[in-house]
Parts: C-alpha cells; sequence; structure tokens
C-alpha cells in the first residue's frame, strides 16, 4: 500500500541553501519505497531570493509546495503553518540547514510503519555546536524537566516524524505563544526515538542569537510552568518570616542592651536587596500577564500571503 507523508521545511534567508537542500534531500526520499511525498517548503518572510528558488523549484518538482507568509513570524509559527497545510498519512519535520541527517527519515518512516506514532531524532554527538550552546541546552533540559509537569527530551530538536493523529492534536491546541518542543511532549503518543549525529550547517549561518535563544528558553518555562511566579510567593513568606525573626531580636537586644545608634550599611542593603527582588518578581508576574494578554487577542499564529503549487 502507498502511503502519503509531507515533509516540513521552515525557510528564512537561505537563499545559498535551497538548491543544496533540494540536491540533498530528493535522492534520499526516493529511495524510499511506497511512499508518495509533498515537501511543503514555509518561507517565513525572507528579505534574499529564498522565495523565488523555492517557487522555481516547485516549477521543476510538483511535489514542492510553497507557503509564502506576510511577514517574519517565527520558526514556530511557520511550523505550525506547514502542519496545518499538510493532509498525508504523516508528516517529517526538518530544518533547512541540513544539520540534521536526511538519510534518517527512512529510519522514522521504518519506525513508523511498525507501529510507532511519534519517532524523534535524538542528538548523540553536538560537536558541530558550540561549547556555549551545548552548556546552555544541557542547562534548559534539566531546569525544565525539574520545574515543569512536561518532560523535554533531551537533546531532540523539531527533528521527527508524527503520524496524522498526532498532527491532528496539534492542531488542536488554541495556543498563540507556541512553543513547539513542548507542545510535541505534552500531546504524547506512542513514542521512539533514533540516534543520530549532528552535522555542521551545509551553507551560511544559523538566525538564532544568544537574545532569541533566551526568549525561547523564557518561552519554554513560562509555556509549562507557573514555578517560576509561585517561587515569588515563597521567597516572600521567608522573607516576612526572617523579618518577623529580625525585629524579635531588636526588641530582645534592646530591652537587654538599650538601644544603640544604627548603622546606615545594613539598611541601606536590606532597601537594595528587597526592592530589587519585588522588581524581579513585577517582571516575571508581568510576563505571565503579558502571555495571557497575548492569548485573549485570538489574533491568527501566522497569516499566510500566498500558496503555490
Amino acid at each position: 500500500m502507498v502511503q502519503t507523508i509531507s515533509l516540513i521545511v521552515p525557510f528564512y534567508n537561505e537563499e545559498g541553501l535551497v538548491p543544496v537542500f533540494a540536491d540533498k534531500v530528493i535522492p534520499v526520499l526516493d529511495e524510499i519505497s511506497c511512499v508518495n511525498w509533498t515537501i511543503i517548503c514555509i518561507d517565513d518572510g525572507s528579505k534574499d531570493a529564498t522565495l523565488d528558488q523555492l517557487v522555481a523549484l516547485s516549477f521543476e518538482d510538483p511535489r514542492f509546495q510553497i507557503l509564502e507568509l506576510s511577514r517574519n513570524f517565527g520558526k514556530e509559527a511557520a511550523l505550525t503553518a506547514g502542519l496545518d497545510a499538510s493532509d498525508t498519512d504523516a508528516v517529517v519535520i526538518i530544518d533547512a540547514d541540513l544539520q540534521d541527517p536526511p538519510e534518517v527519515i527512512s529510519q522514522m518512516v521504518k519506525a513508523w510503519r511498525e507501529g510507532a506514532e511519534a519517532v524523534l531524532g535524538r542528538r548523540v554527538d553536538r560537536s558541530s555546536d558550540s561549547g556555549l550552546k551545548r552548556r546552555t541546552a544541557a542547562w534548559f533540559y534539566d531546569l525544565h524537566s525539574k520545574i515543569s509537569h512536561v518532560q523535554i527530551p533531551e537533546n531532540v530538536g523539531d527533528f521527527r516524524l508524527m503520524d496524522r493523529c498526532v498532527v491532528e492534536a496539534l492542531k488542536r491546541l488554541p495556543e498563540r505563544q507556541r512553543f513547539m518542543k513542548g507542545l510535541f511532549a505534552w500531546v504524547g503518543f506512542r513514542t521512539v526515538m533514533i540516534d543520530y549525529v549532528r552535522t555542521p550547517r551545509a551553507e551560511g549561518e544559523t538566525k538564532f542569537s544568544v537574545f532569541s535563544l533566551w526568549n525561547f528558553a523564557l518561552e519554554g518555562f513560562t509555556s509549562f510552568s507557573t514555578i517560576p511566579i509561585r517561587l515569588w510567593t515563597y521567597l516572600g513568606t521567608m522573607g516576612a518570616l526572617c523579618s518577623l525573626l529580625y525585629g524579635f531580636f531588636i526588641v530582645i537586644r534592646t530591652f537587654f542592651l538599650g538601644n544603640s545608634v544604627p548603622g546606615y550599611a545594613s539598611l541601606f542593603v536590606a532597601i537594595v536587596l528587597f526592592s530589587s527582588v519585588q522588581i524581579i518578581s513585577i517582571g516575571m508576574m508581568g510576563e505571565y500577564i503579558g502571555r495571557i494578554y497575548m492569548e485573549t487577542k485570538q489574533r491568527p499564529i501566522y497569516v499566510l500571503r500566498k500558496r503555490y503549487n
């Protein structure tokens, strides 16, 4: 029986990668038997010639479908657009930079045919990533697993195969602020892992800056845990208790030793400390309130400008 699978690929300013990606991926897909492929490429508001090259590719190979978003909405929105556009038995998500080897797709399809509903690619060697990125990724996974009820598999990115039942479950989730790694983990289903070695980018440089990665991590923490905001309740309680104990100590000391001249250094440090804690706690609450505000607007996750082929 012939099965249908969509390959979902987000692009953003990757004009140098489009021909390299096609030359690398198409032969791999052609070798997988009994599968009709649809390659859904999402142009996420690119400023270079990425869209033109993708459209030209769709004329050469009718399996390519191109989604042009009206502006840059971010990778999470681009992935959502690709999932919404798919209508096949399964989907495979892969990045355009080819750091995730397309050769692994055949192993994913095999595991899917054996009964898995979600097949995740797990990186066993991240030497192609910088030392800072590896350390911050390890810190993120460790902290997220401790404060969230949703466990994100470590060293697993967006590279995965998902059955139609998984895709439909994801499409029913109403969040506008989307952290896809968390959503993938939240829906569950029968899951298997396939280990692979990540390779360097085939062309160009990553579009993720340190600031982008920080915002991405913050999105992950606030999307699936209330511990960060609950933490300030605990700190406030501890601060109040310490203040009561210190006040009791001052009363006892004054009763036995008399009233001494107070020092301004300790007073200054205490004021600065508690003021800083208050500002941080207000900022954390503001982060959650901001998320609520964005969700209540009910704006679409993305706007599709045009669909080619």
